[in-house]
């Protein structure tokens, strides 16, 4: 294949430390690219009053693959007193710049993988029979609708006008809040249409087609919200029937299956879920295989071919500080094995993880999170791991 280029997006905090490893670790696979830094994150709100400036997003046009390190966003009023006081108080709004990325380009399918890695000391682990130690294999796969839902930015504070007079049209709306001053209320929206939920399901039905997974469950809650849970549900039961019908349909509450995954988590399959259900239940299933350091995701658009590829951790602003980086950057190289899969680079992504596999399983190289030291910056000094020591074991094994 022709040598790629590929925009390189450390954000904030942890995201450079951990984007750099992984690039050694493509290099170190044989993967020839060049790398453009694109610029994003909260430097840029401060200083320009957008966290996604319009270079950024010609880049990505340009290029079309993305690899992105960590993102740190904070609530309105944090996210106004930080702005450069030249761009105080002209009606600036801080919005998630990934978020940004998402809608624009329409990166509506995100795939989070959940799987367990034999000899990782962070595993789930239960009881079993007669008190025995049971570690069941997690081998999870959320697809999370990425453009709407509650993440769809629709939201008014103290709604007066037309949009007042709207809601005042849905009685439960008046029943409920009809006597509440406009000024108390905050309205968010979750916003489903049909062509985006078709999207997802069939993406999820496909990956569970194509990679041997028994069933697709549904992860929302049609029995309260029930037109947009409900529309999920309905859809994915005709998808299923028409197209899917030898792949298992299964029906979840988000609530329900936060306490069944950690009664059988290895029962599960695919899951496919809305915005918010879809990132909770995926931090979820992350839990049980070490946490967010282990945590990969990708998010597409089949269509365009644009692709960017971000472990699901936070920025972790204090870590990056430390003199000597400690967080785990597995996530992050999984994220960019997932940047192989889908630019069809599949044996040097095979490659990759199996090199991930050989170092955890050998367990001579583990991060603090592996260690189970809380992150402190002496935690080197007393044998953990340092990102670039993780980062040295898997070339090595390479």
């Amino acid at each position: 294949m022709a040598k790629r280029t590929i925009v390189a997006m450390p954000g904030d905090g942890i995201g450079k430390n951990v984007l750099e490893e992984a690039i050694r670790v493509l290099d170190a696979a044989g993967f020839e690219a060049d790398y453009v830094e694109g610029d994003i994150g909260w430097e840029f709100w401060c200083k320009e009053g957008n966290p996604l400036p319009e270079r950024t997003i010609k880049l990505i046009e340009e290029h079309k693959i993305g690899l992105f390190g960590a993102i740190t966003s904070k609530p309105k009023d944090a996210a106004a007193a930080e702005l450069a006081p030249e761009l105080q108080d002209k009606g600036l709004v801080y919005s998630s710049p990934i978020v940004g990325l998402r809608q624009h380009f329409g990166l509506d399918i995100c795939m989070r993988p959940t799987r367990s890695y034999k000899g990782n000391p962070l595993n789930f682990i239960r009881r079993g029979k007669g008190d025995a130690i049971d570690e069941p294999m997690v081998d999870a796969v959320i697809f999370r609708q990425n453009t709407e839902g509650l993440y769809g930015g629709v939201e008014w504070a103290s709604p007066d006008g037309i949009v007042y007079d709207a809601l005042m049209t849905h009685p439960k709306f008046v029943k409920n809040f009809g006597n509440t001053p406009k000024e108390e209320i905050s309205v968010s929206t979750r916003i489903f249409t049909k062509k985006a939920t078709e999207r997802i399901l069939r993406a999820a039905f496909e990956h569970a087609k194509n990679f041997g997974y028994k069933s697709v469950t549904v992860c929302e809650k049609p029995n309260v919200i029930r037109e947009t849970s409900g529309m999920m549900y309905k859809m994915a039961q005709q998808i299923q029937k028409a197209d899917y019908p030898d792949i298992e349909l299964w029906n979840t509450n988000i609530d329900a299956q936060m306490m069944w995954l950690t009664k059988n988590p290895e029962n599960y399959g695919v899951i496919v879920a809305g915005n918010m259900f879809g990132d909770i239940v995926s931090d979820g299933f992350a839990g049980l295989i070490g946490g967010l350091g282990f945590a990969c995701s990708a998010q597409f658009n089949p269509e365009s071919g644009i692709g960017v590829f971000e472990p699901t951790h936070g920025s972790a602003p204090k870590y990056a500080d430390y003199p000597v980086s400690i967080v785990n950057p597995i996530a992050m190289v999984e994220s960019a094995c997932m940047m192989l899969d889908f630019i069809d680079e599949k044996d040097m992504a095979t490659k990759i993880r199996k090199a991930v596999a050989e170092v955890i399983a050998e367990g001579k190289v583990r991060t603090y999170d592996m260690m189970k030291m809380s992150g402190r910056a002496d935690v080197v000094e007393n044998g953990a791991a340092s990102t670039k020591e993780m980062a040295d074991a898997i070339i090595a094994k390479l």
